[in-house]
């Protein structure tokens, strides 16, 4: 009779057991969730960044264009410092901020110590083009609104590009 209290007081432990074992199972696999998940926000950034950049590039790009031609905004770009957006959302997923700024400074190419009449006066034209690429919702970047997001972008890039004025 002894026996037969022992066995049924053992029954049970196998249960305990396997529950448990799902239970550590199941937190072991959120875990490898929780994992996957980082991994994949991260590779879309580390993307979207990309593509950001390539945007950014594209806009100093097109300012450098538009500044040398003289045709930035129907204007020159040593006027003011003009802005102008370029919608590329339907072919990058970005929009582009571009500002153009100048410089103008005047030097003698060859000068000597003493003057020379072969010496000729140039004007050195410097352009500051600084384009901000975003995937922001505002019509402009930086988008101050979407920057809390977590799948907001934006890159900026900044050149130098100098021409000769002629006749100055």
């Amino acid at each position: 009779m002894k026996n037969n209290d022992f066995n049924r007081t053992q029954r049970g432990f196998a249960m305990i057991a396997a529950i448990v074992l799902l239970v550590m199972l199941t937190a072991l696999g959120a875990a490898v969730l929780r994992l996957t998940y980082t991994q994949q926000i991260g590779s879309a950034q580390d993307i979207m960044g990309a593509r950001a950049m390539q945007a950014a590039n594209a806009g100093v790009e097109w300012g450098m264009y538009r500044a040398i031609k003289g045709t930035w905004a129907g204007t020159a770009c040593n006027t003011s410092t003009p802005t102008q957006t370029l919608d590329l959302i339907a072919l990058t997923g970005f929009k582009v901020t571009v500002t153009c700024s100048t410089q103008s400074t005047a030097y003698k190419e060859g000068q000597k110590e003493q003057p020379d009449t072969s010496i000729v006066d140039i004007t050195l034209q410097l352009y500051v083009i600084d384009a901000v690429a975003c995937n922001g919702s505002a019509a402009s970047c930086p988008d101050d609104l979407s920057s809390g997001s977590s799948t907001y972008v934006e890159r900026r890039r900044q050149s130098v590009v100098s021409s000769i004025v002629p006749g100055m």
